[in-house]
């Protein structure tokens, strides 16, 4: 399996909720000097911290799901219609349905939550169902039947039922076996259809592809080219096969990448381990589970099971107006993960997936020596709260983390590592190729092609500004975008601007308004023309930039039901139609990308590759907010001094 997007493989760990209901989940959270390298104190399953989930009780209103809750919602659908009583009818995916933004931001500790409402995406006869349970009351208070084209996200078991039902096919047997593969060594993986036309219509299909596991544990390594069916997910048949003929199967020699197992020589010296810790415990802390309050920072921070970590009613304090807790994003999170794979061939077309110290920097530093009799050696040590989710999505592993630095920025940051997704090949050298050179990819080991594809990953975050209500959108300097389309932002190294989310209502002692500014890193652009069916899909892609007029429906940037939808509920969609941001409620959207053309050093494993980007104060505060923050002497920490040498 290719790396599927947040939003279908969101399926596969709905199935696990319950159980990770019974242990305590909190994303996890390390504070320390901000580097590249060095284990710090982490905040996981600390037993401390844990929580019995089966009798837990939300305390703020975006708190997500109690074990409780689901099984309510469950009891309360069993009732809905036949089909969810009798079994016909799936739940593919439950959430909190989140109160309205107004209800949230009024809320105070202590006082009553909101009403509890959960969102259900359910199939029934063919049909998708988007559900609305209200708890209280015990009944549902919406069914919306086919809102868009395309289904649910799949299940666990969508999955498993692709592959039973391809191994059930004795041609597809037979083809396995021909190429001297046995079935005990067969691992069978649904690969996603995507929609490019009438074939895709009207029902839901998954294509099955093949590996062998023999010799190794790496079967990604070793695909097996040229075969692949096709299965209807509601008739449960084999409805095509394709078989291309006979393609070389990589090696297992040279794919195996557990340490233990390995027999390869060393060459490089050890490093020894790296521990930074706080000598005096951690300096955050995390209330009711979900509430983290560390620095001058506060913000609520879930699990999701579509967008893995969503960090909400981020605040930061002012110390120029007595520690005011100051609104700077009310939520973020990454909204949709495209992956489009560039190989025209049958067999691979249709992937394009909609799927996130040792040295120490300083806050500031400064040395004097012009002032007579004054030793001055000022400077604060940059001290960071991340808050990471890392997750395996199919072949792929992603770790997305939110760095939080007391300066007031956040820095956003995607991390991939794993396997490649790789084509079986007959060529064992470049030589051997000729004029003959796959387009798809380089050739990173014998048979093994590399293809080349991308990844973008579209943050939604909607920034409030000192408030949801007067947030403005400005190209630096110093236009302001009146509409959405006026904010639908293509980067360029040639035409460089800055671009500001501002709360013209509040303004500093100089008069510049409160603001925060997006900071892009390194990026990259779809290669796919604009027409081409994944690029309707992905069309989130087309722009890196987009300001969108808050809407509560509108939070995946592919759509609510997005497996083989037509891309006709993306944010493309809702940006053309161009409604009014200039002192509103708004919401940014970044999309972070880079291409991958593979190497032989990814090879049988990925090194990590990352990108990021930063939101930056800017006019916020009304000086440097760390320059009263209290430094740290050598005397309040444990020093390391060299060995001496022999």
């Amino acid at each position: 399996m290719a790396e599927p997007s947040l939003a279908r493989l969101s399926a596969l760990f709905f199935g696990f909720l319950l159980l990770l209901a019974t242990y305590s989940w909190v994303p996890r959270l390390h504070s320390g000097l901000l580097s590249g390298t060095g284990v710090q104190k982490t905040l996981g399953p600390d037993p401390k911290l844990r929580v019995d989930h089966s009798s837990a009780k939300p305390h703020h209103p975006l708190d997500p799901l109690t074990v409780q809750e689901i099984e309510r919602v469950r009891t309360i659908l069993l009732d809905h219609e036949p089909g969810f009583g009798s079994g016909s009818a799936t739940i593919h995916s439950m959430a909190l349905d989140e109160p309205d933004k107004t209800l949230v931001v009024k809320w105070k500790k202590g006082n009553r939550l909101p009403s509890r409402r959960a969102e259900v995406l359910a199939l029934s006869v063919g049909q998708s169902h988007v559900i609305v349970v209200d708890l209280d009351s015990g009944r549902v208070v919406s069914d919306v039947v086919n809102p868009t084209s395309g289904y649910p996200i799949l299940t666990m078991d969508d999955l498993i039922v692709a592959s039973q039902v391809a191994l059930k096919s004795i041609e597809f047997n037979r083809s396995v076996e021909a190429r001297g593969v046995k079935l005990s060594d067969l691992v069978a993986l649904p690969t996603f259809t995507g929609w490019f036309g009438p074939e895709e219509e009207g029902r839901r299909i998954l294509k099955v592809q093949c590996f062998t596991s023999q010799d190794t544990p790496n079967y990604f390594m070793r695909p097996i080219e040229g075969l692949y069916a096709t299965v209807d997910m509601d008739k449960l048949e084999v409805i095509k096969i394709v078989d291309k003929g006979m393609v070389p199967i990589p090696k297992a020699a040279g794919t195996e990448y557990r340490y233990n197992v390995q027999n390869k020589p060393v060459h490089m010296d050890r490093i020894n381990p790296i521990s930074i810790e706080q000598p005096e415990g951690p300096s955050f802390l995390v209330e009711d589970g979900h509430l983290v309050k560390w620095a001058n920072w506060v913000f609520h921070v879930k699990a999701d099971h579509r967008a893995g970590i969503i960090i909400s009613q981020a605040t930061v304090r002012d110390s120029e107006t007595a520690g005011e807790p100051r609104s700077v994003m009310y939520k973020g999170f990454p909204s949709e993960l495209f992956v489009p794979y560039m190989d025209p061939g049958e067999l691979w077309y249709y992937k394009s997936y909609l799927d996130a110290g040792e040295i120490g920097d300083v806050s500031w530093r400064h040395s004097e020596i012009l002032i007579p009799n004054a030793d001055i050696r000022e400077s604060r040590p940059k001290v960071t709260l991340v808050a990471r989710m890392a997750t395996s999505v199919g072949n792929y592993d992603y770790t997305f983390d939110w760095e939080f630095q007391t300066d007031g920025l956040i820095r956003v940051t995607v991390a991939a590592s794993g396997m490649l997704m790789v084509k079986g090949t007959p060529y064992e050298n470049v030589d051997d190729l000729g004029d003959k050179e796959d387009d798809s990819g380089p050739l990173i080991s014998e048979n093994v092609i590399g293809v080349v594809h991308d990844h973008f990953i579209t943050f939604h975050l909607d920034m409030d500004i000192d408030g949801p209500m007067n947030n403005s959108f400005v190209k630096v300097k110093k236009y302001v975008a009146k509409t959405e389309k006026d904010a639908q932002i293509k980067l360029s190294l040639y035409d460089p601007y800055e671009f500001h989310i501002v709360n013209p209502n509040r303004k500093s002692r100089l008069g510049n308004p409160a603001g925060y500014r997006i900071i892009p890193g390194g990026n990259a652009v779809s290669l796919l023309d604009h027409d081409d069916p994944p690029q309707i899909r992905g069309a989130f892609s087309n722009n890196q930039i987009w300001v969108t007029r808050y809407n509560r429906s509108e939070q995946f940037a592919g759509g609510v039901l997005v497996y083989q939808s037509h891309g006709d509920d993306t944010l493309q969609v809702w940006s053309d139609r161009d409604r009014s941001i200039e002192n509103n409620d708004i919401v940014v959207w970044y999309t972070l990308g880079f291409h991958h053309i593979p190497c032989q050093e990814d090879y049988p494993v990925m090194p990590t590759v990352a990108a990021s980007f930063e939101l930056k104060p800017a006019n916020f505060f009304e000086s440097n907010p760390v320059i009263g923050v209290a430094p740290i002497f050598e005397k309040d920490l444990p020093v390391c001094r060299p060995f001496a040498s022999s």
